[in-house]
């Protein structure tokens, strides 16, 4: 099966501006996705450029030196999966976090993004973290393993 060379391009362009991201670059959204573009991660579910935009422009009030580094990526069809690494520091300071996961993002036939999906686990890699929650996590998981039973 040959692919559209938009298609790769479009691909490269997406992973260059996470890899670059950056409050100035935030406009480029308009140019990347579809005006319907539907995010979704496990904090959010939003459709529109518009709504997209805020969310990345609200992480960056929330944390500080993050970036995204797009580790691996396939492409079936007219979908880009992309296994990333996520490094931040929070706002209070701290020792850095860094999240692991992947994007499932789908290209609409003028290859823009249509839909961008991020899963990770946010129970181990972001609830487990914080101090009032971990102990809590801890113990769910303890009564849910196999080992435990």
């Amino acid at each position: 099966m040959t692919r559209e060379p938009c298609l790769e391009a479009a691909v490269a362009a997406y992973i260059a501006f996470y890899e670059g991201l950056t409050p100035d670059c935030l406009e480029q959204l308009d140019e990347l996705c579809a005006s319907d573009v539907r995010f979704r991660d496990p904090f959010n579910d939003v459709t529109g450029v518009v709504a997209y935009r805020a969310i990345l422009a609200r992480m960056f009030e929330d944390v500080a030196a993050l970036r995204f580094k797009v580790i691996d990526r396939a492409l079936s069809g007219r979908v880009a999966y992309l296994r990333w690494d996520f490094t931040f520091e929070t706002q209070s300071g701290g020792a850095p976090w860094r999240v692991e996961g992947m994007s499932e993002v789908h290209f609409d036939e003028e290859c823009r993004v249509s839909v961008h999906s991020d899963h990770w686990d946010s129970g181990s890699q972001f609830y487990g973290r914080l101090p009032l929650l971990r102990h809590v996590i801890a113990l769910v998981r303890k009564r849910l393993s196999v080992d435990s039973k």
